[in-house]
């Protein structure tokens, strides 16, 4: 079911729950400030009740408003909106949001339609459409023929196709938790040394995660033969979940998936495929 913008801005402050576009991916969105609708993320993704969610907010003040910022944080602002997500203590956001754990991930997503439903109901909770662990929706139908009952904004096929860098701002060093397509360069050109990796607590870091119902195999970028060939970065990362999802409509098992080039956002599209392939 799709409904509109103001549609969507009426259910969310009412409580209920709506799928909306971002640029990375789309996302089973709820009023992050109220706490029943947020539990009813977790009751319909099937998610571990301790794996936090990112708060989406419309712009760097409302960032700060639920953080205690670090200065380091100024030299990204210009990242957003944008496919970037900071993890910060938390400040005045329900436990439910941030899994019980005294940080919470923080974004601008960089999509009109996301951007109007906040500005509309305020911070939102949004986890990717999916059901936990599987594949992430890159597109409306996704959504529909994952929760046929939740209603979805159609805001067209995500630009890019990846779910958010996340980095860490908590420690004496920043710590790159989950590649995106701002890179590892990208951040280390603003902030000097950033550590990869590490137990911090965020979403969407799991072993196995964005897995399709079919194995993954990962071979070699450029293999002939590939269920998913290498592409160009930028255009693998877009089409990903998509082939993915097409991959199990076909019922192709195994699907053999060829890493990218671990250059740009080819470095996030392997660390998905190699999440998707451990199980």
């Amino acid at each position: 079911m799709r409904i509109s913008v103001p549609a969507a801005v009426e259910r969310l402050r009412s409580g209920g729950l709506v799928a909306m576009p971002t640029e990375t991916v789309y996302g089973l969105a709820a009023d992050a400030l109220c706490e029943p609708a947020v539990h009813a993320i977790f009751a319909a993704k099937g998610r571990p009740a301790d794996h936090p969610l990112i708060l989406h907010v419309a712009d760097a003040d409302a960032a700060r408003a639920h953080t205690h910022w670090d200065p380091r944080g100024d030299g990204l602002i210009d990242l957003w909106p944008g496919p970037l997500t900071l993890v910060l203590p938390r400040r005045g956001v329900p436990d439910v949001v941030t899994g019980g754990h005294d940080t919470v991930a923080v974004r601008v997503p960089d999509h009109p339609v996301a951007l109007a439903l906040l500005r509309g109901v305020g911070p939102l909770a949004a986890p990717s459409a999916n059901r936990f662990g599987r594949v992430s929706p890159t597109r409306a139908e996704h959504v529909e023929a994952e929760f046929p009952e939740i209603p979805v904004v159609d805001g067209g096929a995500c630009a890019v196709g990846l779910e958010s860098t996340i980095l860490a701002l908590i420690g004496p060093v920043p710590r790159l938790l989950r590649p995106g397509a701002v890179t590892l360069e990208v951040l280390m050109e603003r902030l000097g040394p950033v550590d990869v990796g590490g137990d911090i607590a965020a979403p969407g870091t799991l072993p196995s995660h964005y897995a399709p119902r079919g194995r993954v195999l990962l071979v070699p970028a450029g293999t002939p033969g590939a269920h998913l060939p290498t592409l160009p970065p930028e255009e693998y990362a877009r089409g990903l979940y998509d082939a993915l999802r097409a991959c199990d409509d076909a019922g192709v098992d195994p699907i053999v998936c060829a890493l990218a080039p671990p250059v740009g956002i080819g470095v996030a599209v392997n660390d998905r495929l190699r999440r998707a392939a451990n199980r």
